[in-house]
């Protein structure tokens, strides 16, 4: 891992990220807590949650195409600071009846997010060798971890002293510190995103609106042609569906489970950082064999049993620190699978369409996070806490299984495409 590090052109884009993401900590953290403050409304909160998730299901597939046609790196640097200026209008809700501000710049910066995502994954192979795709995304994650611990009490100590001014303006500078250093990374211009931007420049289509609709499903039939595509997508979706519902059942599993409060909360969530952390050193030393389908699949499912545990061990031994340790342990094969899964993704998408394959990833994710949501709040107070969140890590043991029996034996390679798939037909990349 320390030899990736070491390419200069990835520790800049690692180094951006690590400050992008402690820095939307420090926003997620300390913003919910200062709309909650001026309103004292919980309904102010819900909408403005709510109006950061909605574009990632109306955007994601779309931004896909256009991270596609424009230079990756270019595109992330102006995002970046898209996303700092995008903060700015903050600064004038200094009152509850502006808070409709709060929720036209979580929409505005959840928008611009759905470029963000795609780009960096799409450029990532292009920065690193294949055989240390695996340890890049690992790392990735690590600095995700990183900035999880350290991001939320940044954000709180922020919050406390210099309200929401102090959070617009961390947040922003860490937008501009991670766009001035993405735009040092040099060289990595992919040549076949350059034929599709050219080609796509010189053929004649009916309308703009009737290019991107074309490009879209162009995308579509990618993710069709391959059997690993469309089963990883498939693990995707029981993924954020089963965060959807973790996400509202997590703190009150912990209250009416655990008779925990706050503090619980705030270590059992530390524990499995801790376990991620751990996870991404165990790649490290596995290296590109964490993208079989053997080490995918039983991660997947090892994640899902040993969530199992942590919501039925009360039951048995209610004792804190066996929740604490279960939480940890769920950490590594979770990383470990995470890694695998996205590993192989960025691998098998053809290098001129990786963008429309992880946009289409975004929405995937997006829509069936809003569904997990919805199905903990309607089915929670007829089926309880325990037996929700069972059925939830019953659908990770499950994808799991499916990743064993669906994936390929083998790991191919896409080929990259020269020409735009209208131009040719597409021959699946597995047998």
């Amino acid at each position: 891992m320390i030899a990736t590090l070491r390419q200069r052109n990835f520790a800049l884009l690692w180094l951006a990220t690590l400050i992008s993401r402690a820095g939307d900590w420090v926003l997620s953290v300390g913003l919910p807590i200062y709309v909650f403050l001026l309103t004292r409304s919980v309904l102010a909160t819900s909408i403005m949650v709510l109006a950061g998730q909605a574009p990632g299901i109306l955007l994601g597939s779309v931004a896909g195409i256009f991270v596609d046609r424009w230079n990756r790196q270019r595109t992330l640097v102006v995002v970046s600071a898209l996303l700092a200026a995008g903060l700015i209008p903050l600064l004038l809700v200094r009152s509850a009846d502006r808070v409709w501000i709060v929720y036209v710049v979580a929409a505005v910066e959840s928008c611009l997010e759905q470029f963000q995502l795609p780009a960096q994954n799409a450029l990532l192979p292009a920065l690193v060798t294949d055989e240390r795709l695996a340890s890049a995304n690992s790392l990735l994650s690590t600095g995700g971890y990183i900035a999880r611990l350290a991001g939320p009490a940044l954000g709180g100590f922020v919050a406390a002293l210099y309200g929401l001014p102090g959070i617009v303006l961390a947040d922003a500078a860490s937008f501009l510190l991670a766009g001035a250093l993405i735009a040092l990374v040099s060289g990595v211009r992919s040549q076949a995103t350059a034929r599709v931007e050219s080609a796509l420049t010189d053929v004649a289509a009916p309308s703009r609106l009737g290019r991107t609709r074309r490009d879209w499903v162009e995308g579509l039939r990618v993710i069709a042609s391959s059997r690993t595509l469309a089963v990883l997508l498939l693990a995707f979706a029981f993924t954020a569906l089963g965060e959807g519902v973790f996400a509202v059942l997590y703190p009150v599993f912990v209250n009416r489970v655990l008779h925990g409060g706050a503090l619980q909360i705030g270590e059992l969530m530390s524990a499995q950082a801790v376990g991620g952390l751990i996870g991404t050193l165990l790649i490290g030393w596995i290296g590109s064999r964490v993208t079989s389908r053997w080490a995918i699949g039983l991660c997947g499912a090892a994640f899902g049993l040993i969530d199992l545990a942590i919501f039925n061990s009360p039951a048995v031994y209610p004792a804190f620190w066996l929740s604490v340790a279960l939480f940890a342990a769920v950490g590594v094969p979770g990383i470990a699978a995470l890694t695998g899964e996205q590993t192989l993704l960025q691998q098998t998408s053809p290098d001129a369409y990786r963008g429309r394959v992880f946009g289409a990833l975004g929405t995937l994710m997006a829509l069936f996070g809003v569904v997990g949501i919805l199905l903990a709040g309607t089915l929670t107070d007829h089926l309880g806490v325990v037996t929700v969140l069972n059925i939830q890590g019953g659908g990770y043991v499950l994808a799991g299984v499916l990743l064993l029996l669906l994936l390929p034996r083998g790991q191919h390679r896409s080929p990259q495409p020269s020409a735009p798939l209208r131009d040719r037909e597409i021959v699946p990349s597995e047998a």
